[in-house]
């Protein structure tokens, strides 16, 4: 069973801002280090970055994986083609990370990364509003 803020809109959905939040100012931190030239700099704060999206984005996807989503299918199985498709939102998340760790360790941090970063963000801000939309949500009369 999923603890109580999983279950609530509000509650989840300042947990998604929260952790979309602190991706955006990673993500222009990152972008600021190099446009200053900081270049060992903006290459930590992008490993940085990448940690966080596995410790607190891509943690809270497993976590709705393992309990928030068979039980919102459980409770209502019209919902199971809703959880298939916010699944595959969290693993294209998880495709992303793996290339931008990828392509951090062969080419290092280039503009293809930073396109990367921008890609995760845009991913989850959708995922995030679908899922909210989808799940939690009182349905209209």
């Amino acid at each position: 069973m999923t603890g109580p803020s999983l279950r609530q809109l509000h509650a989840h959905h300042a947990i998604h801002q929260g952790g979309l939040s602190g991706a955006i100012d990673k993500t222009e931190e990152v972008e600021k280090l190099l446009e200053i030239r900081e270049l060992e700099v903006a290459r930590q704060a992008a490993d940085h970055l990448v940690e966080y999206w596995e410790t607190r984005i891509l943690s809270h996807a497993e976590a709705e994986e393992e309990g928030f989503y068979p039980e919102m299918a459980e409770n209502n199985p019209s919902l199971q083609g809703a959880v298939t498709k916010l699944t595959r939102d969290h693993e294209l998340l998880r495709t992303i990370v793996t290339d931008i760790k990828n392509m951090l360790n062969e080419e290092g941090l280039t503009p293809e990364v930073l396109q990367q970063f921008h890609a995760l963000l845009v991913v989850n801000a959708i995922h995030s509003r679908d899922e909210e939309r989808l799940l939690l949500e009182e349905p209209s009369l």
